[in-house]
């Protein structure tokens, strides 16, 4: 069996047939450390990763030292310490108006070169095209998320009319990315804090849910899987992704979730992705414990299929090399630990 057909049978709940599979992804400062680690840049070939991803989030250019500018005007400052993502520079939409911002083109020729090389390296994995920042978070980099959250109960034919907007640049997005032979697309936008949607489960169904069941609607039509990324809690409407065509969920964060009702609850129709703590377990524990941990949850999540083992995110640079080095010597050697 081979990574790709490992993850479909995982997504299929069938079981793991030899061992669960397993994705590992680096924020740059894990990456460097890394390296520094195993003295190899090209480390990560090794590791066995299930998963190949073909990613647009607005690609971004440093226009200055610590600042970079994505496709959609945003400026991003990295000179802090998230050295990954950063936060707004400025609010490009000042006022609940649309007509002060212009949405860019759709980067057709940099999408469709991305794709083909993605999956010209794909090999045995599973192939993934990945749109990020793809609702809530795309109109709060624009708007800022107090304001956001404000205008969509004061405002809301303005939140209607920027998410309409960021949705059509999507289905665009996804008309060039499912004429390419990917399993699975997958979007990312934060919903959650550490306890609950941060919008609340009300404004989620208004505002969020009905773009989202478009989007979800073209990829379900293409026949590929779907795969939605949002950190925090979101246990009040897994329900409503599922009904609009939720295959996984990615990060299932195991400070927020009870792993095992959680999975007894939802994991006859959902797969889960991630379950390995990045906030408490890996830059605290010792590898000891992070592999006596990872074991334990493997064991609970991936019981009947339904499970693609990782951290809950890209591993942050405060997590100590022998703890990853421990997780993939723990997911390359599956057979000798469980």
């Amino acid at each position: 069996m081979n990574r790709r057909e490992r993850v479909i049978q995982a997504i299929q709940h069938r079981g793991p047939a030899d061992y669960t599979p397993y994705q590992i992804d680096f924020t740059e400062q894990a990456r460097e450390k890394m390296v520094r680690f195993y003295g190899d840049p090209r480390f990560e070939e090794s590791i066995g990763n299930h998963v190949v991803t073909a990613y647009y989030a607005g690609e971004q250019t440093q226009i200055k030292p610590g600042y970079f500018q994505d496709d959609f005007g945003v400026v991003w400052n990295k000179t802090g310490a998230d050295k990954d993502i950063g936060v707004i520079d400025r609010i490009l939409i000042p006022e609940p108006d649309v007509g002060l911002y212009r949405f860019p083109e759709v980067p057709e020729d940099m999408l469709r070169d991305r794709c083909a090389k993605t999956l010209s390296e794909a090999g045995d994995r599973f192939s993934v095209a990945s749109i990020g920042f793809s609702l809530f978070e795309r109109a709060w980099t624009l708007t800022g998320m107090e304001n956001l959250l404000v205008y969509m109960l004061t405002e809301p034919a303005f939140v209607d009319g920027l998410l309409d907007q960021i949705l059509d640049f999507n289905l665009k997005a996804l008309d060039i990315f499912l004429a390419y032979d990917f399993d699975c697309v997958y979007f990312g936008d934060d919903w959650g804090q550490q306890r609950g949607l941060i919008m609340g489960p009300a404004l989620w169904r208004r505002f969020i849910k009905p773009r989202l069941a478009d989007m979800y609607g073209k990829v379900k039509k293409a026949g590929r899987f779907i795969a939605q990324h949002s950190c925090g809690d979101i246990r009040e409407i897994l329900p409503d992704v599922m009904a609009i065509g939720l295959d996984i969920y990615q990060t299932f964060q195991p400070e927020i979730y009870d792993l095992r009702e959680t999975k007894e609850r939802f994991g006859h129709r959902l797969t889960f992705w991630g379950g390995i703590s990045t906030q408490r377990l890996l830059p605290f524990a010792s590898p000891e414990e992070v592999i006596a941990k990872s074991i334990e949850t493997i064991k609970t999540v991936g019981q009947g299929g339904g499970y693609i083992a990782g951290p809950t995110h890209a591993i942050p640079g405060d997590v100590p090399p022998e703890n990853i080095d421990a997780l993939i010597r723990l997911f390359q050697n599956q057979r000798n630990y469980l």
